[in-house]
């Protein structure tokens, strides 16, 4: 096991009715500005329950955060921030919205001349605006840790930052506003969930059986309530699953000491930036095809997939490894959702192009070994 240091502050309220607890997560004396995405919080209620929690508060709000949070959006935001004096962001809505809202909390406190550096430049961030949210949708887990993605229309770019200055305070789940959620959304959900403890998981082993099983624990959780929760979304005891292998998938605990990967969305994110399909979509082309281009490096961990998570009996592990990348894509597919580039009508020549010509001008590596350079990023994307 490798060393390792973890921090994550964040409080989480879990549960039914917990929206209700806001007024005792914050205190009375903040500038508020409410962050949210479209309409779908006050179609489901979330908006009119938050409202409420925060009645004699000083609030404000920001609405138009889109799936991808945009960088442009993001700006206006922070200059009504500044302009109006708001001192705590609330983040209301899915993972997207509060991507943005920690950019938002950062880039109010930069003090250099563009925001965009802490992403193009790998600034530091030295402090931010406390930020807390209700979650409204299970994918990203962002709300139990310090990564936010942010997409740049003018440049077709979607690059990530860290910071522990926006960890969430707190975050409040209850898994009862996903039951309204469309097909599409909780299927991209589970694909995310999933993508990303792979991406914890599925490197070279250094001898963490703990973190191993509980990767493998999340994954076999995810393939045995995704079934349950297409056949009745308003189960309230499946969507509270799903919900808590969401945050539980990317709050690092399943990584500590271990190996972490990251090319599956270091390329997904160019699709995504190029062409626009979701997130989602966007792991579910790219993973099994990366898998099979990295099969050597990564066969002993699929092979302990193929066995816990699948039941494959196979004691070859080379078979047993072909089998899991297999299996995995068919549990994709089972969902509904496509997994090639062709499905969205997109070229995957083309997009393995521009991929490589972004990657080789950058000068990006990818993988836990470094070895995903430009040309084998256009071999994994030509092959999706």
């Amino acid at each position: 096991m490798l060393n390792f240091e973890f921090y994550c502050p964040t409080r989480v309220v879990f549960g039914k009715g917990t929206i209700s607890e806001l007024g005792r997560l914050i205190d009375r004396s903040k500038k508020i500005l409410m962050i949210y995405g479209g309409g779908s919080i006050k179609r489901n209620g979330v908006y009119d329950q938050v409202k409420k929690a925060l009645e004699g508060y000083d609030v404000m709000e920001f609405s138009g955060m889109e799936p991808n949070p945009k960088y442009e959006t993001c700006m206006k935001a922070i200059d009504l921030v500044k302009k109006e004096g708001r001192d705590f962001l609330l983040s209301v809505g899915g993972g997207s919205t509060l991507d943005g809202t920690k950019f938002i909390a950062a880039g109010a406190m930069y003090d250099g001349e563009d925001p965009y550096d802490i992403l193009t430049k790998g600034i530091r961030v030295k402090s931010a605006l406390p930020i807390g949210d209700v979650i409204t949708l299970p994918a990203t887990g962002s709300e139990m840790n310090c990564n936010a993605v942010i997409s740049r229309l003018s440049t077709n770019e979607k690059l990530a930052f860290d910071s522990e200055y926006v960890y969430p305070r707190f975050s409040i789940i209850d898994p009862t506003v996903t039951f309204s959620l469309p097909l599409k959304q909780t299927i991209n959900g589970i694909v995310d969930t999933f993508v990303h403890t792979m991406e914890l998981y599925c490197t070279y082993d250094v001898n963490t059986p703990l973190q191993d099983e509980w990767a493998l624990g999340l994954l076999r959780t995810l393939i045995e309530q995704a079934p349950l929760v297409l056949k009745n979304p308003q189960d309230y005891e499946t969507r509270a699953n799903i919900f808590w292998c969401a945050t539980c998938g990317l709050n690092y605990w399943i990584s500590l000491g271990a190996v972490q990967d990251w090319s599956t969305h270091g390329i997904g994110h160019e699709l995504t930036a190029f062409y626009g399909i979701d997130h989602g979509q966007s792991l579910a082309v790219v993973l099994p095809r990366l898998l099979k281009n990295r099969k050597k490096e990564k066969q002993v961990k699929l092979a302990k997939l193929a066995r816990q998570v699948f039941g494959v009996k196979t004691s070859d592990d080379s078979e047993a490894a072909d089998l899991a990348i297999e299996r995995i894509e068919q549990f994709f597919n089972s969902l509904g959702m496509k997994t090639k580039l062709s499905d969205y009508g997109i070229d995957a020549r083309e997009a393995a192009g521009k991929i490589r010509d972004r990657f080789a001008e950058r000068g990006t590596k990818l993988g836990e070994n470094q070895t995903i350079d430009a040309q084998v990023s256009y071999d994994i994307v030509a092959a999706c």
